[in-house]
């Protein structure tokens, strides 16, 4: 066993309302440069819907992450000779129509027009070739279902559904939706990393953080198709490849990232996790229905005096081992396993963890009134977006997964029913607690963290240790046994 940290995150769906302030706080600071103008390193998507970039999902189109062949993992994007013989043509990549093309607006010709009878129009203009242009399409243009005929109902995860279910979807009445924010995952099995021919991406010792060296990228981009999620982007101003760098400077400096500060609907949690770095390569190879049950076994217990011992051995400071314990990502995790990771079937171990939606309940009507499925929230299975569409997004398919946690969500909310309104009966209630096989104190526990937390509760910031990290890097053999910070700056790889 050997022992890390990862700085990891839990997004809660229930409270997203899909305002896009993390997203403007992410590109005020870090994109808004020229070459980035189409870079979103965090962005809201709605779901169903076709994403950003589209279809991102389908990696029959772009070949990301990893597929297992026979009990070993393979980048899907190309062997390492294949990748040499594309290394100046990558066939996989998104083309700037799959984002789309940055515009601005000639503002002159509203100040400039001459008086006449007709309303100036100021015309957009793109961005990268500064000719005039059609808008059709953007970051959110799915947003809130708009144009569903085309977006939602290409959806990659309603592949999933009968024809059945499809088309009850989108009948007025149960037409549904919730906001899905993305940014980079920080995944523990990286495929950006194993893709990069020149090794400019690397995975930071001390907290897990993926980044990409602006001195070593040569524009071969072939991270921006081994990452399944998308989210490396290339700079066409500098000619490197960005992406999201969990606000590093921030965290060092003990704030949480733009996107997690600034959050209106608080949705954002931010802490450590312990796990077993030995383990990666045998977890992510597992049959796909076992996936998110291996990964929470991925992670390791704080509490647990033997994993201690063997953290600090391997270099964990006893600071980051007690960031560990108070960690909100731990308990929504491991301890209540009520967030699910986005894919895991791409195999990369992502580290940002989503608590699904309980609601919007997709009702029928009847006479004039709603039927929600019997209970005061709808039944946990049957009274919104299928199981099956969550279990493709957020559990390989593993349709147990996501019963399991939307028992324990239904559970919660009964619970906290009876103790504001009284109107539920006490045999409604123990049965949502023996199906959720939890506790009134567990319910409380997840209310509280989930409704009442303060922000030095759902963001603990660990401390970087940098000063021993920057040592390591200007002499490796220097207190090795003390940092265990062996990856601090990128590795040398060579073809």
């Amino acid at each position: 066993m050997k022992v890390r940290a990862q700085t990891a995150m839990v997004f809660h769906l229930d409270k997203c309302i899909g305002c896009h302030t993390c997203s403007i706080a992410c590109k005020n600071i870090w994109t808004d440069r020229s070459g980035s103008e189409y870079m979103w390193w965090n962005n809201v998507e709605t779901k169903p819907g076709t994403g950003y970039p589209t279809l991102w999902e389908d990696q029959s189109k772009y070949s990301g992450g990893w597929e297992k062949r026979g009990n070993k993992l393979r980048l899907r994007l190309h062997s390492r000779a294949k990748g040499l013989a594309n290394i100046f043509h990558n066939p996989r990549l998104p083309s700037i129509d799959d984002y789309y093309e940055p515009w601005n607006y000639r503002y002159g010709d509203l100040t400039n027009a001459p008086a006449g009878n007709d309303q100036p129009v100021a015309r957009p203009v793109s961005m990268v070739t500064g000719r005039e242009m059609e808008i059709e399409a953007g970051p959110n243009w799915d947003d809130d279902l708009g144009g569903s005929g085309i977006y939602a109902t290409n959806d990659f995860n309603l592949a999933a559904l009968t024809a059945e279910e499809r088309q009850q979807l989108f009948i007025l009445e149960r037409l549904v939706f919730f906001h899905l924010p993305r940014i980079c995952n920080h995944c523990l099995n990286p495929g950006c990393v194993a893709a990069c021919p020149t090794g400019a991406i690397y995975k930071r010792g001390e907290d897990g953080i993926v980044l990409v060296s602006q001195e070593k990228c040569r524009a071969w981009r072939m991270c921006v198709s081994g990452c399944p999620y998308k989210k490396v982007y290339y700079n066409w101003g500098t000619g490197k490849s960005e992406k999201c760098i969990l606000c590093y400077p921030r965290q060092e400096t003990g704030q949480a990232p733009a996107c997690f500060h600034s959050c209106v609907g608080r949705i954002r949690y931010l802490g450590t996790l312990l796990y077993d770095a030995d383990r990666i390569g045998e977890m992510a190879a597992r049959p796909d229905h076992e996936l998110v049950d291996v990964q929470r076994e991925l992670i390791l217990d704080p509490f647990d005096p033997a994993v201690c011992a063997k953290a600090r051995e391997d270099g964990v400071h006893e600071a980051i081992i007690e960031a560990a314990r108070k960690s909100p990502v731990y308990r929504f995790v491991k301890e209540w396993q009520l967030a699910l990771p986005l894919h895991p079937e791409f195999r990369t171990i992502p580290m940002l963890f989503y608590v699904p939606p309980l609601l919007p309940v997709a009702a029928t009507m009847e006479n004039g009134w709603y039927e929600l499925g019997g209970a005061p929230f709808g039944d946990p299975v049957a009274g919104r977006l299928p199981i099956r569409y969550f279990a493709s997004l957020f559990a390989a398919g593993n349709e147990n997964s996501v019963t399991t946690v939307y028992r324990k969500l239904l559970a919660v909310r009964l619970h906290r029913r009876q103790e504001t309104v009284g109107d539920i009966m006490a045999e409604t209630i123990k049965r949502a607690l023996d199906e959720a096989e939890s506790t009134p104190q567990e319910m409380e526990a997840i209310y509280r963290l989930t409704s009442l937390s303060g922000f030095a509760e759902r963001h603990v910031v660990p401390p970087f240790q940098r000063e021993m990290a920057i040592e390591t890097v200007l002499d490796p053999l220097k207190r090795k046994e003390e940092t265990g910070f062996g990856f601090s700056r990128p590795p040398k790889r060579s073809w």
